[in-house]
């Protein structure tokens, strides 16, 4: 087996810088708390492997082939970043009330003397789960990222050799990278965890990511 590997991951490396909606769940999944984020790249790859299988074995041609059934996961993609950012724009506005609830029983505790000790959310499964499935749905529903595999992989292939081992084996290769990068964007938006604690910028950091995931999703449905 002889495959353009210099080549494969050039493209496969610019993909990945080149923020998409996938980088947008898996970076706010991160700031809600690191564990969330490393689930959303997980489960946005586990996305990927479901195209890199039907390419493999051809369905994706199908899709592909069927104006029909791309343009209803293209909608449905849309819809699901659309989702996305009505959550994250009414969490930022019900996070804001909260926040004044929490000031006000401060002040009347402060006026009591009672003091309490605050201590950051740990992970659970469900938040887990949550990114998890975010990511995954996010790409799953991506048809670009079918396409992807359809047309981008197999200029890199050996005619001479198996098609489908092939593109087995830069898919796999494809999907192990990008958990390095998702992994390391996680440890990027760590750092940046206590900035955007503050109440001010989680407040506009909410808001900013769930318009942008409003406008994409809208951005994808314009172009069905």
């Amino acid at each position: 087996m002889s495959v353009d590997l210099m080549g494969f991951l050039g493209v496969v490396l610019v993909a990945y810088v080149v923020p998409g909606p996938d980088f947008l769940v898996v970076f706010r999944s991160a700031i809600e708390h690191p564990a969330k984020g490393r689930a959303a790249g997980l489960g946005a790859q586990a996305g990927l492997c479901v195209h890199m299988l039907a390419a493999a074995v051809g369905l994706a041609v199908i899709a592909a082939r069927s104006p029909a059934v791309y343009e209803a996961v293209k909608l449905l993609g849309a819809a699901y970043l659309v989702h996305l950012g009505i959550r994250a724009v009414l969490a930022a506005r019900r996070s804001a009330r909260e926040r004044r609830a929490d000031r006000e029983r401060t002040a009347a505790q402060d006026s009591r003397g009672d003091i309490e000790t605050a201590t950051g959310p740990a992970p659970t499964g469900a938040q887990w789960r949550s990114g998890f499935a975010q990511g995954f749905l996010t790409n799953v529903l991506n048809p670009k990222a079918a396409l992807f595999f359809l047309s981008i992989l197999p200029q890199f292939v050996d005619g001479a050799g198996s098609t489908t081992r092939q593109i087995f084996f830069l898919g796999i290769l494809d999907v192990l990278i990008g958990i390095v990068y998702w992994f390391v964007v996680v440890a990027v938006a760590a750092r940046l965890r206590t900035l955007l604690a503050r109440p001010k910028v989680q407040h506009r950091w909410e808001l900013t990511t769930g318009w942008l995931f409003i406008a994409i999703g809208v951005g994808v449905a314009a172009t069905a």
